[in-house]
Parts: C-alpha cells; sequence; structure tokens
C-alpha cells in the first residue's frame, strides 16, 4: 500500500424536491483549520435531524478536503492544495490525488463556499474575486453574484485581488532567481500556482467564496462558519429559511503586494495580526542578512505567517478601495 492508498476521501450530498442552485461547501483544505469541518458536520447531523430541510437544488459537503494534511494537523499533506489545483494525469504528491477527485467535483456544481482560518489574531473576512472582466489572468462574469453572496455571510471585511498580486509576486521571484543565479522550485515561479478552489471553480463557469474565519483556533470560528452555510443555504433559496440580513457597513480592501520569505532567520518585529495598520516606514521585520522589511507607504498587513516556509508567502499587504 503506497501512503496516498491510506487515505480516503468523503462527500456527503443532498438534494431538494424542486430544482435549485447546486452548491459545495468545502473545509479542511488546510488541515489545521478545524473550523470548516466542525461546522460543516453540525449542519449535516441537523439536515439529517431534519431540523434543515434542502427544498430546492443540491448541496454537497466535503468536511476535510485534505484527509492526509488533517491526520497531521497541519497545513499541507506534501503540498499546499489550495495553489495550482488542477487535475493531473501523473499524480506524484497526495495534493495531486486530491486535485484529481476535488476538481470534478467542484466543476458540477454552480457555487461554492470554502471555509478556513488563519495563523494569527485577526477579524474574520471574505476573499473577493474579481470584477468582471475578459482578461487573461482570471476572466469573470459573475462578480454581481458574488459580491450578493459576499454581503450575506455574516462579515463585514472584504479582500480582493489576490491572484493579480501573487501573479506580481511571481514575476519578482523570476527576477530575483535570475539575479541570483538560484534555481527556484519551477512550481514557486508559474502564475498558475496562485489558482486555489475559488479561482478553479470561476475557470469552471461557476463563482465562489474563501470565508476566512478566525484565528485557527479561536472559538468562535466555527460559530462563524456555521452561521454562513445556513445563510448561504437560505440566499440561494436551498432551504425556506428567511433570507439573511446584508451586513450594513461593508469595508473592502485590495492586496496589492507579497513579501516572501527567504530564510528560517528573517523574523517579524512583533506578533503581527491580520489588518495592522502599517504606517510609511514602520519596520516590520528584519531579514537575515540584517537587511530591514519595511512599509514603504499606509498599508494593511494581510496572512503574516511567521512559520512561512522560505520561498513562501510571509505576509500580504493592502490598502482600502471603493469596489466599484
Amino acid at each position: 500500500m503506497t501512503d496516498a492508498e491510506r487515505y480516503q476521501f468523503q462527500s456527503i450530498s443532498f438534494s431538494g424536491l424542486q430544482p435549485g442552485k447546486r452548491l459545495i461547501v468545502l473545509g479542511g483544505v488546510h488541515g489545521n483549520e478545524p473550523c470548516g469541518t466542525q461546522a460543516i458536520r453540525r449542519v449535516v447531523e441537523e439536515i439529517e435531524r431534519s431540523e434543515i430541510v434542502i427544498a430546492r437544488g443540491a448541496v454537497t459537503f466535503v468536511p476535510v478536503c485534505n484527509p492526509k494534511a488533517a491526520r497531521h494537523y497541519r497545513r499541507s499533506g506534501d503540498r499546499n492544495l489550495n495553489r495550482y489545483l488542477s487535475p493531473t494525469e501523473h499524480p506524484v504528491e497526495f495534493e495531486d490525488h486530491v486535485a484529481n477527485w476535488l476538481c470534478p467535483l467542484l466543476s458540477a456544481h454552480e457555487v461554492l463556499l470554502d471555509l478556513h482560518s488563519f495563523h494569527t489574531d485577526g477579524q474574520p473576512f471574505a476573499m473577493l474575486g474579481p470584477k468582471n472582466n475578459q482578461g487573461s489572468l482570471e476572466p469573470f462574469t459573475q462578480d454581481a453574484e458574488e459580491e450578493l453572496l459576499a454581503r450575506h455571510l455574516g462579515v463585514n471585511r472584504f479582500v480582493d485581488g489576490w491572484l493579480d498580486t501573487y501573479a506580481a509576486g511571481v514575476q519578482r521571484r523570476i527576477g530575483q532567481a535570475a539575479d541570483s543565479g538560484i534555481t527556484v522550485d519551477p512550481a514557486q515561479i508559474n502564475p498558475c500556482y496562485g489558482i486555489g478552489t475559488t479561482e478553479y471553480m470561476r475557470s469552471q463557469g461557476g463563482y465562489g467564496l474563501t470565508l476566512e474565519c478566525g484565528q485557527h483556533e479561536d472559538p468562535a470560528a466555527p460559530e462563524i462558519a456555521y452561521q454562513a452555510i445556513l445563510n448561504t443555504l437560505a440566499l440561494l433559496e436551498c432551504t425556506n429559511a428567511p433570507l439573511p440580513e446584508e451586513v450594513p457597513v461593508r469595508e473592502t480592501l485590495r492586496l496589492f503586494e507579497v513579501i516572501d520569505r527567504a530564510d528560517y532567520r528573517d523574523q517579524f518585529t512583533k506578533n503581527w495580526a491580520s489588518f495592522d495598520r502599517l504606517s510609511p516606514g514602520e519596520l516590520i521585520g528584519t531579514r537575515a542578512n540584517g537587511k530591514q522589511v519595511v512599509a514603504n507607504e499606509a498599508a494593511y498587513i494581510v496572512f503574516p505567517n511567521p512559520h512561512a516556509e522560505p520561498g513562501n508567502e510571509w505576509f500580504y499587504l493592502a490598502k482600502s478601495v471603493v469596489r466599484v
């Protein structure tokens, strides 16, 4: 038996008597983010007890997308599942096997809710996709539907600009590798490496949101995930529950830069939390060679990861925008 053959995949589906939207809800894309798994299992139990009734359409729940990562309670099995998500004829890493199972499942649905959490303290938020466009990076036609769902999840902070920012970071990696003569992992300099569950869903004609429910161990995170599932089911009219209230005050931030960790000895100056404000010139961290990493302008720090692997994202920078 190979290592991959020690694991199995589970999806749980319910269909209503009437036609409607096809929703898929994911948990455990990263194995150390338990809130989605807990919320999904709670909702599934309530459906099985008929406390929640799927009246229209269909919903599929995947409590644990990456069972190998979950078993070891770590972010990944062999690599980050939420990067370069695509089927492959020749699976090598465990996440290749996951993708070969998960991608067809995503393609069979119209709407995705992907439940996550993050390393450090911070306010829950939803990751939005791009505005409608016909560009080559992430063409899209359903921004109105995606934004409507975001406004009813129960959080009031939204972040966009993911794939554009990641692609720009890839170009910087390519330039740095050329300048230094260092050979880097080809995946790290592939713009498609930024494609995760929501990006793949959009590429298949659907739409979807990533909901970051709070810090990994925050006891409030499973409740946020649970309420978001109920709100999504109600908004899509899969259930007969009342339409959830729209959040009255919203803030949108746009990612504009990603900074990689170059060495295990690169260290932050403090325990940053997502959405901490940075002033121009403020010291963020120090490289192993003593070089200081400072904010070039007023910004917010997002996804600071003090345990990032060298060559991977250390933190992102974002600024407030009016999304039009």
